[in-house]
């Protein structure tokens, strides 16, 4: 389905409605997308970013030894955007892994399906790991040995803090940063970013929108890539 306009322009027309209307902006972006044929503001999102296929720029920007931040709010395309990426890693003849511990996987095989790609590429062209045991020691174990340039792909950082018989997130954060240092492998986990990020309205979210029920030392991080309403961007993590 083709947009009436580009999304800036219907993002435009949303604030101006709010105003006009004295309706809420995510009120105002939820019509515009119903004129547009989507259920809400957030599905028409995850259809653009589906459309942009960013993947292939994001993937030529990664360098060995990278350990990426993907954030964004739910429904704007972080996790099709992860297994684009681990499909771009397959083109260029390189090896890599999904770990998630949100998906089975018959929820990537729908997610591959809604790329236009077919659900025996995990497998075929990457492996998948849905193990409950996922954790920094589970993702070193199984990574060790691979060959530099190898991007594991981590569904999603805060699930990685769930269990109290795992390290604690920061500790693990900085055994996966090690781990990537030394292989020269490239790790990039998927983050929940906060819901007060919804009130501001405007723009992409940033390190400060991370979702941490724990404090972590995001500067860890070389890469951060933002995602929201269609927009992108990847910008070097510098230490404060």
């Amino acid at each position: 389905m083709k947009l009436s306009a580009p999304l800036f322009r219907l993002k435009r027309q949303a604030r101006l409605l709010s105003r006009e209307e004295g309706i809420p902006l995510n009120k105002a972006l939820d019509r515009i997308a119903a004129g547009e044929g989507f259920r809400s503001w957030s599905q028409l999102a995850a259809k653009v970013a589906r459309d942009h296929r960013p993947g292939a720029g994001l993937f030529a920007q990664l360098e060995p030894g990278d350990l990426v931040l993907l954030g964004a709010r739910p429904g704007q395309g972080k996790t099709l955007l992860g297994l684009e990426l681990l499909l771009e890693a397959a083109k260029a003849g390189r090896k890599g892994t999904f770990f998630t511990l949100d998906y089975h996987a018959e929820d990537v095989a729908q997610r591959l399906r809604s790329m236009g790609g077919e659900p025996e590429a995990a497998g075929r062209d990457f492996a998948l790991d849905t193990s409950d045991g996922i954790c920094a020691d589970h993702i070193v174990g199984r990574m060790r040995g691979a060959p530099r340039g190898t991007l594991s792909v981590i569904d999603y950082l805060q699930l990685l803090d769930q269990r109290r018989d795992r390290p604690a997130l920061a500790e693990q954060l900085r055994a996966l940063k090690a781990f990537t240092v030394a292989s020269g492998q490239i790790a990039v986990l998927i983050s929940q970013i906060d819901r007060t990020f919804d009130a501001r309205g405007s723009g992409l979210p940033g390190l400060a929108d991370v979702r941490l029920p724990n404090p972590v030392d995001l500067t860890l991080f070389t890469k951060c890539c933002f995602l929201h309403e269609g927009e992108i961007s990847l910008e070097e993590v510098r230490a404060a």
